[in-house]
Formats: structure tokens, sequence, C-alpha cells
């Protein structure tokens, strides 16, 4: 039983943060008055509306050794008349662009300027072409809400701007239950935002793209930032994102104070009336200075008593530790034994639990730095060495052996010591530059306890020119076997040879008449003996024996009639296979010169020019300006592409004069259509 509400609430709450849901719109009724109720409502969105925008997102995550790009959109409101929004951290946190389309339809970019996945609050800046002042909504006091008020969801459900739903305050201090067990938590970047937040519950309905759009009173006023759905919808309190969206504006980040400490409820059966319990204390941090040990009971702490006996109440606990001074030593009391113990706490400032990670393409890895934090976690006795955090399979450090994998730490490469993200990329750079072929490094990685010594091929291999097959005579028609049973239908069952399917347009095959449905019987008076698919080949054979430029004669077969059609043999056209290509890393997408075949089956002229583009890594820039597989590249910011020569030389171009966006033409099937790209060259 417990374990389906656990699924259950999992499932539930990836719904409440997905990107796409269908919209909704609801009015109740005050039975009493409807038309004062109705009044109220209307006001409220004419208040808020100018202020309401949807957020388009461009983020990066990382997975299999590669920097992946994805599309979300999300929702927010503007808080000052100099543009500053507020949102989720869910929405914005990793974004590397971002455009917002205010109530208008105007579109303005945004840049990120501080995010707090601890409470899951972003703040946006507007950027627009020339300054500005935006319409904007103020906070109202979330303390101040009573179970039963009636309140807006506003935002951008399935990327629609403007919508509102409306309903009332279920519980103003919803947790997440204690008995559903870590598998529930509700974690951001690693960081429980249950242990500071407590959502105002509601039953406006709230969907996918509505995360961080405002949850308002009927005064207009922001009491919420909407971010969860699981049955109720869940907002977090407005008072807390205005604090914490105060301190983003002002410094870009927020500091907070750390003593390492565990915390839980007291249980029923404890004799004590006040404090909190103490489960564990981490090792080297303020709390075990101060002597401070699991099982201990905190009565006390900074001159105010601490009472903690439900879930409901270890969120306001926990905002007072992090609020404590950082670097000045507060008393604390504790129960032990039952005896009672004065202590001194001097907190240190809590880093961020998870560094900023990147790709390094030579290695095949995604990798971060160590926060003191995690460092903790992982229980490294310092800060040195760099974490993976995915390994790309089939790649250099996946196929070194010993394989390195996904929370392995490098710590030296060819001897010289790693100690973050830095130095691990100028040693490759070092050890690159200049080379075309992957070079052999020693790598050493700790896994846990251990220290392993390995050997990794660093680098990015160049595409290289697959060569030509040898020239040589050609047929230019395509054919298939008359097999037995074709023979046999046909009333002829000693007929052999090959059926003709196809004559490539303006070859010496349709000047000399052959058409498609002809029987090929013999060349040169030989006679064909294929009558199965495996004697596929026989007619190619017969003709490579042929030099390029001799006529032979085909003995053909046509509505039954025979006939003789002289054909002089061309030069076989290179194969796909063979053609030169390029592969764009920033983009990530690969494209080939246009082959003879490619013409044909596409049914181009002989004349046609262009880049074919032959694969477009998932999560990659060309995928999200929808490149696909299959499309003919025709132009690059209005430049014609003849082949991939010229479409190198114009994205060498772009990288190096770092274009916030391109525009690539291309063919797709009969249609031709322009895509933009909006690139963020500093990652």
């Amino acid at each position: 039983m417990a374990r389906g509400i656990k699924i259950q609430w999992c499932l539930a709450l990836l719904a409440g943060l997905a990107l796409f849901a269908l919209p909704g719109f609801a009015l109740a009724k005050d039975k009493d008055n409807p038309t004062a109720l109705r009044a109220q409502i209307d006001a409220a969105i004419a208040k808020v509306k100018p202020a309401l925008v949807r957020i388009r997102v461009v983020s990066t995550a990382y997975e299999e050794g590669r920097e992946v790009k994805q599309q979300s959109v999300g929702s927010g409101a503007i808080i000052t008349k100099d543009g500053y929004l507020i949102t989720n951290h869910h929405v914005a946190g990793h974004a590397t662009r971002m455009f917002c389309t205010l109530w208008n339809r105007e579109e303005v970019e945004a840049e990120l300027i501080g995010t707090d996945p601890l409470t899951d609050i972003s703040i946006l800046k507007l950027r627009p072409e020339k300054p500005r002042e935006f319409a904007f909504v103020g906070f109202g006091d979330s303390s101040a809400l009573k179970v039963g008020d009636s309140v807006l969801a506003m935002g951008s459900p399935m990327a629609l701007s403007q919508s509102v739903t409306l309903g009332i305050i279920s519980n103003t201090e919803m947790v997440m239950p204690r008995f559903w067990g870590s598998y529930a938590r509700f974690r951001l970047d690693g960081e429980d935002v249950g242990s500071l937040v407590r959502w105002i519950a509601h039953d406006a309905s709230i969907y996918g793209g509505n995360s961080g759009g405002p949850l308002v009173n009927l005064k207009g006023e922001i009491i919420g930032i909407n971010e969860i759905s699981f049955g109720l919808s869940g907002a977090i309190p407005g008072n807390v994102a205005k604090d914490v969206g105060a301190q983003l504006m002002a410094k870009g980040k927020i500091t907070r104070s750390w003593l390492g400490i565990d915390v839980q409820p007291l249980f029923k059966q404890m004799k004590d009336d006040h404090g909190i319990l103490i489960s564990g204390v981490v090792e080297n941090s303020p709390a075990e200075r101060a002597g401070l040990k699991p099982g201990d009971v905190l009565v006390r702490l900074d001159g105010a008593p601490v009472d903690v006996h439900f879930d409901e109440e270890l969120p306001d606990f926990m905002w007072r530790t992090v609020s404590l001074p950082v670097g000045k030593a507060v008393p604390a009391m504790v129960k032990r034994d039952g005896k009672e113990i004065s202590v001194k706490l001097e907190a240190s400032e809590r880093s961020e639990l998870f560094p900023k990670q990147q790709e390094i393409k030579q290695w095949g890895v995604t990798v971060r730095n160590f926060s003191e934090l995690l460092a903790k976690e992982m229980k490294r006795t310092n800060l040195d060495g760099v974490m993976v955090t995915s390994v790309r399979p089939g790649g250099p450090s996946g196929e070194a052996k010993p394989p390195i994998d996904s929370r392995d730490v490098i710590v030296e490469v060819n001897g010289k010591p790693v100690k973050n993200t830095q130095d691990l990329i100028e040693l490759t750079r070092k050890v690159t530059e200049g080379k075309t072929e992957p070079v052999p490094v020693i790598a050493v990685f700790e896994h846990k306890a251990s220290r392993f010594l390995t050997v990794v091929k660093v680098g990015t291999q160049d595409l290289k020119d697959p060569g030509l097959e040898v020239t040589k005579a050609w047929l230019p028609l395509e054919t298939h076997v008359i097999s037995r049973d074709i023979a046999k239908q046909l009333g002829d069952p000693s007929l052999k040879g090959f059926y003709v399917t196809r004559v490539y347009p303006d070859s010496s095959a349709e000047k000399a008449g052959v058409k498609s449905g002809d029987f090929i019987v013999a060349v040169d008076g030989e006679k064909l003996t294929a009558s199965a698919s495996e004697h596929q080949d026989e007619l190619s054979s017969l003709i490579r024996q042929y030099d390029v430029g001799k006529t032979v004669e085909l003995s053909l077969l046509r509505d039954k009639a025979p006939l003789k059609i002289s054909v002089e043999l061309a030069r076989s056209p290179r194969l796909q296979r063979e053609m030169k290509k390029y592969r764009n890393d920033e983009f990530e997408f690969t494209a080939r010169d246009v082959s003879f075949f490619d013409a044909a089956d596409e049914q181009w002229n002989s004349e046609q020019c262009g880049a074919l583009v032959e694969e477009v890594k998932a999560g990659s820039w060309a995928e999200l300006g929808s490149l696909s597989a299959g499309d003919l590249i025709l132009e690059v910011d209005g430049r014609s592409v003849a082949n991939v020569e010229g479409l190198r030389k114009d994205m060498e171009q772009i990288a190096a004069s770092k274009k916030k966006v391109v525009v690539i033409k291309v063919m797709r099937g009969i249609h031709t259509s322009y895509l933009e790209f909006e690139p963020n060259w500093q990652n």
C-alpha cells in the first residue's frame, strides 16, 4: 500500500512539473453575491494581467557525457517597473537563453539574475532593446491567508498565455508526509525544497506551464508562486518568494548559514515537552565542533526556545538555522541524558550542493567541481578533483580500461594533479593542441575509497575522407532479378535475367531508348542466368568487366517482343558513403555532399547544390532549431551553400563572430523552410 502511494505521488509530482497539459478556466460562483465576486475577480485580473509573462526557456541538462539542450515553457510575473520578474528555479535555473512573451504578445529576451533551488525561486531581468518601464504587480501578505479564501492561479498552461483559474485556499501549511519517505521528497539539484517551504495548498487548477506563475488574492496581489500539482495545487508562500527574490535582486545569490545537524520532531513517547531531536551530526561541522551529538535534544537556540513536535513545524526551525549569523557564536542548549548542557554554535556559510556542470568533449564526460557539502556527502577530505557526472557510451572515458564512470573523481592526468575542472580543461588543451588524432594519457581516478589507473585516448577525431571506390563501368539503370515465380506467372518458366525498375534521366540508357518495364535477357549475345535474389549481382558484375565508354548491346523483351538496344556504359557515380562529410560540434550535426543517387531519389535536377544533413544529435542546438536528418541545407544567413566545404566555411565564420541568431534555409521534401537558431556561445 505504501509503495503504491509513493509511486502515485511521484507520478503526480511529475505531472505538476510537466511542460505541457491542457489549460483550464474555472469560475466559481458565490451563491450569496456572485456579482460582487465577479467584480473582484475582474479587478484582480485587470491588475495582474499586464505583469504576467510566458517564459520560453532553452536550458541545459547533462547526460551520457553530453550537454543536452532542451526547450520548455513556464510562467512568471514582473515585480518591478525596471523589469525584474519572478519564476521557479525548475523553470529558469539552468537557462542559457530565455524569451518572455508579455501580455500584448511582445517578446523580450531576459537573463537569469539569480536562482535558489532550495526554495525553487529564480529572478530574471527583462532586457528590451531600449530602456523602458514595465507594468508590475506587488506582493500581499501570505501569512494572513486563511483556509477558504478565494485565490486566482494565473500563468501559461500548454504555453497558452493569460490563463486564469479560480479556487480557494485548502491548507496554509502543506508539507510532504514523512511516512512517504525520502522516495517522495521534492528535490531540485539535490536540495530538499520541503525542508524550507510549507506550500499553500489550493484547488485552483494548474497544469504544465503554470509553474512560476503567480497565485493571486482578490486584491490583485501575489500571495504565492505556483509550483506543484498532485490533486491539490501547491504554491510557494509569497512571503518566502518575496524575501528570496529581494536577496537575489540585490546580490545575485542567497547567503545562508549551516550547522551540520540533521533533525526531526520529538517522538511521541519522549518525556521532553520542548525541543527538537538531533538525529545526526556531520563530521567536522560547526555542530560537531560545538560538541553536539546524535540523540541530543536541542531546546534553545540563539536565546529562543525550540519546540518541534510535528512535521509542519520543521520548516520554521530550518529557517532559524539557515538565518543564523555566519561566523558569530550564538548560545544554544541541549538536553543529554536528562541534563542541560550549554554550548556555543558558530555557523559557517552554506555552500551550494551541486556546482554547475560542463561537458568536456575530448574526454566524453560531463563534470563538476566539489562544493563543501558535496565533498562531505561523498566522504572526501578536501575539494580537490573533478567529479564525473555522466559518461558518453563508446567515448574515450567509457572505452578506457578500466573505464571511468559517473561519480568517479579524476585526480591526476599524466602525473599532474587535477584540482578542479579548469585544471582538467587546461591539461586537455595542452595535450591535444595541434593534434588531429586522440592522444593517450594516463589518468588517475578514485571510485569511493579505491584509486585506479587507466589510459584514456583524449581528443576528438576529424571525419576522415572515406576515399573513392575504383571507378568502373556502369549501366545507368536499376533492376531486380526475374525470379522463377515471376517467370512462371508470366507464362515463360524459362525466362531469366533482369527486370528494369528505373532508367536514370538524361543518361545514356535513357537516350538509347531503354525503358522501365523492359526485361534484359542478354548482354552482347551472352544470355543471363539470374533466376533468384542471390543472383542480383550478375548483371553489374558482367558490366564492370567492360571499359568506361564501351557500347554494349542489350537483348530486351518489351511487351513480349524481342528488342536489341546499344547503350554506352557510363562512369560509375560516387556512392553516398564516398561523399565528403562535415561535422559541426557547436550545433552538433553532420552533413555531406549531395550524391548522384540522392539527386535521383529526390528527383532533383543534376545541378542541385547544398549539403545533405545525415545526423542531428538529440538535445543539440541543431535539434532545437528543428534541423532534421534528410534536410538539404541551401543557405546560411542568406549565403548559398554549394557543398559541405562551403557549409564549413560559413559555420566557422558564424562561430568566430558568435552570432546570436543564425538563419538556415533548408529543403525538406517539396517544401523549403527558414530555421532560426539561437545558440549560447558562452557555453
